[in-house]
């Protein structure tokens, strides 16, 4: 273990401690009462604050939060559970981009990233959410390559002045046909003009919802446990879902200082998973957040500390085989669990427990009437535990441990200078140091001696050989990671603004890329993110990625009222030692055993899943994103009529092998015109999507092909009330998303040859949602 976590839970103490000195010299100070807000900076033009009024209608409709950002230039989603998706910006994903929520930097205890960051705050819940691609400020950036996403939960309120108490709050409800998926959410707040305690929850539930048409591979025979229904040939199996949060905050508002203690609590019962083998089957997570936020006489202060503990649990959900027989035969028929070849297998558990504890103190300081500048530092220790316990056959006698007290630890120090020059000029440069201590403990397999019956000696054998080699290397790893911005914005007229820049951005990996060891092929099969079916195994040599950005953007407006305008994004991003991966070979199995998954057939095959490392490679992406909004007539008999509109391109190369880099969406576009009149606002939206061609021959990527969609959506606003109805894919239209993965819906997905190749995941058929909220 790293001797320096010692004094990084003493500087987290420190950290905490003058947040409450810091607030108790400024009370004596008696500096004036002002209204306390977070400190602020100028974003980058290619920073997409979405709209209230956006949050709002897309709420009802969904209950990914992720999905809320849909529409922002450069994003989209990468297909996930119903409650988790994963945003995907300018062609980068996942641990790749920083995301916050409630200033929180939660982390994804998965082996298969069934539980992002975005998973643990509802959409009815999201009060603002910023998207900050590639060239993000220092001040919010860190141990990512790809932006920085913001997401925050409504703010405290208190009474006004004279007011004495404040009792408020909103009660909301939805339906959406497809799925029959239901849910509800609640608010409320008491207040006086210092104390306030607010109390929030929501629970979101559907079955398993249908694509347009039939899809499944008639050769394909699915498999399922004696007893389960059939699915029909265009439901999506294993797409089904159930979650609850719920959070109690207090806050205080004293003078000039702002004190906030946050609890929340999920629990998911059960998630599906389409594109993966296993199921999520519990996720518990309990999350404690303290923030201070004050103005002082230099300027203002924001200093924050949190816990957030997960205990999360997989298995086989109703549409996947969960017993394992003896023969295929006897797939599918209740037994009792027995070890060895002719022995029985009761599903596959596999759990883990992740707890991630994180301080953030940040000063912003106006130097002068030009000069701001921000300074700060943070800490962040995160453990991790993957285990899964035996359960017959060939996962038998003993627990196999796949990531022991992983350890991933961030310690960080930054500063950002911002200069207006003068009314056409603005400058931002920045710079952060940021160490990355990581390490793990001893591992094994389910099996730890040959002696051990009834087992497959040779599985046991290879067992033994990797967890030797693995605890016999130096698993203790430190990165020290550079991340620098520099950043112009010119501004010739009221009509016009041009920003270009350069950014520098480092991201160590994380400890499943790195500490993941065995390469038996279900061991194997089971770490997976990218929803391919392919298994996957970690490198202990894997070097940090550093990118390098270069991007500028084009804005055209109507002055102050912005009533029209035009951004264009143009971004070029090299990344060194970039984690890819590359089949693997005999060659990277332990010493004294082999392996049927890294096997010389595995090299060179096609058209069906294959087993991969993760390694360091070269790569670039670059793109061009477009938006708009014009209006198209003001003041009309029928309100006012707005077009928006948006472009995005991106393309991803590895230079190393000339492949093409995974997940990369095709060219698409979304147009729509909104109509106001009164408390109405309606929308008709198109969205468009290019055939998939250019995919990564390394994983065997499926291609897709081009799709056209057209949603409905119209909301009322009458008092204190708000309706929404709406039709997603209101033609029915057939269709698989880009980055929607493989099929793994139902049937025999422990297997490594029972599911075939080839089926994508398909888009979600017609939906029909509508919702209502109250406010009191």
């Amino acid at each position: 273990m790293h001797p320096p976590f010692s004094r990084r839970r003493a500087l987290l103490a420190t950290l905490i401690a003058a947040t409450v000195h810091g607030t108790a010299v400024a009370e004596e100070a008696q500096l004036p009462t002002i209204s306390v807000t977070a400190p602020t900076q100028v974003a980058p033009l290619n920073a997409s604050a979405v709209a209230t009024e956006t949050l709002q209608s897309l709420a009802p409709a969904t209950s990914d939060t992720a999905s809320l950002l849909k529409n922002v230039p450069g994003l989209t989603i990468q297909g996930s559970g119903g409650v988790s998706g994963l945003p995907v910006l300018h062609g980068l994903a996942d641990d790749r981009l920083r995301i916050k929520v409630d200033g929180m930097d939660l982390i994804s205890a998965c082996g298969n990233h069934m539980n992002p960051a975005l998973s643990y705050i509802d959409p009815s819940n999201v009060e603002s959410a910023t998207v900050l691609a590639g060239i993000s400020p220092v001040s919010v950036g860190g141990d990512s390559i790809g932006g920085t996403i913001l997401v925050d939960s409504p703010a405290p309120k208190f009474a006004k002045p004279g007011e004495g108490s404040l009792f408020t709050g909103e009660v909301g409800l939805f339906v959406r046909s497809n799925g029959n998926a239901h849910g509800d959410n609640l608010t409320a707040t008491a207040a006086s003009e210092k104390y306030s305690l607010t109390y929030s929850s929501s629970t979101t539930e559907s079955e398993n919802y249908t694509a347009s048409d039939d899809f499944k591979d008639p050769a394909q025979i699915y498999v399922n446990d004696v007893g389960d229904s059939a699915i029909d040939s265009d439901e999506v199996g294993s797409s089904m879902y159930k979650s609850t949060n719920r959070s109690l905050g207090f806050a205080m508002l004293n003078g000039n200082h702002l004190t906030e203690l946050k609890v929340g609590m999920q629990d998911i019962p059960y998630q599906g998973w389409t594109n993966q083998r296993m199921d999520m089957t519990g996720n518990d997570s309990t999350q404690i957040n303290l923030n201070h936020t004050a103005q002082l006489d230099w300027g203002t202060l924001e200093a924050r500390a949190y816990h957030e503990r997960t205990r999360h649990a997989m298995q086989f959900f109703d549409d996947k085989l969960f017993w394992y027989g003896a023969t295929s035969a006897d797939d599918g028929i209740p037994c009792e669990i027995a070890g060895g070849s002719s022995g029985c297998a009761g599903g596959m558990p596999m759990d883990t427990e992740g707890k991630n504890t994180g301080a953030l103190l940040k000063g912003e300081l106006a130097l002068s009437a030009r000069d701001t500048l921000r300074v700060g530092g943070e800490l962040q220790q995160y453990r991790l535990n993957d285990w899964w316990d035996a359960s017959g056959k060939g996962m038998w006698p003993e627990t196999f441990v796949n990531i022991n007290d992983g350890e991933r630890d961030r310690t960080a120090l930054f500063g950002e200078w911002e200069a207006q020059w003068d009314a056409q000029w603005l400058t931002q440069f920045g710079l952060r140091y940021e160490q990355v201590a990581m390490d793990a403990d001893e591992v094994q397999g389910y099996a730890t001696s040959t002696s051990i019956a009834p087992f497959n000696t040779m599985i046991a054998n290879k067992y033994i050989h990797e967890a030797a080699a693995f605890n016999n290397a130096d698993r203790a790893k430190t990165d020290n990671n550079i991340d620098l911005t520099a950043l112009a914005r010119f501004t010739p007229d009221a009509n016009r603004t041009v920003e270009f820049g350069f950014a520098q951005k480092t991201r160590s990996p994380n400890l499943y890329e790195r500490y993941t060891w065995s390469t038996n092929g279900m061991s194997m099969r089971m770490i997976n993110w990218a929803g391919d079916g392919n298994g996957y195994v970690g490198n202990l040599e894997l070097e940090p990625e550093i990118a390098h950005t270069v991007s500028a953007t084009f804005d055209w407006h109507d002055g102050a009222e912005q009533s029209w305008g035009v951004k264009v994004t143009p971004y070029y991003t090299y990344v060194t030692d970039y984690i890819d991966v590359e089949r693997c070979g005999p060659d990277d199995v332990a010493t004294g055993t082999t392996s049927s998954a890294c096997s010389t057939a595995n090299l060179t095959a096609t058209d069906t899943f294959v087993y991969l490392k993760f390694v360091n490679e070269s790569a670039r992406i670059y793109g061009l994103d477009i938006s708009g909004h014009f209006p198209l007539a003001k003041n009309t008999g029928y309100g006012n009529f707005t077009a928006t509109g948006m472009l995005n391109y991106v393309r991803g190369e590895n230079e190393d092998t000339g492949d093409n880099l995974y997940n990369m969406m095709p060219l698409n576009a979304k147009l729509a015109v909104n109509q106001r009149s009164g408390g109405w606002n309606n929308s008709v939206e198109v969205e468009l999507v290019d055939e998939k061609t250019e995919v990564s021959a390394t994983r065997n990527e499926m291609q897709t092909d081009a799709y056209q969609l057209l949603h409905l959506r119209s909301s009322y606003t009458w008092k204190q009330v708000r309706f929404d109805v709406g039709i997603e894919n209101a033609l029915d239209t057939f269709y698989n998303h880009p980055l929607g993965g493989t099929y793994m819906g139902e049937g025999k997905t422990m297997s490594g040859g029972d599911i075939l190749w080839g089926t994508p995941v398909p888009g979600m058929g017609r939906s029909i949602y509508a919702g209502v909220n109250f406010k009191f």
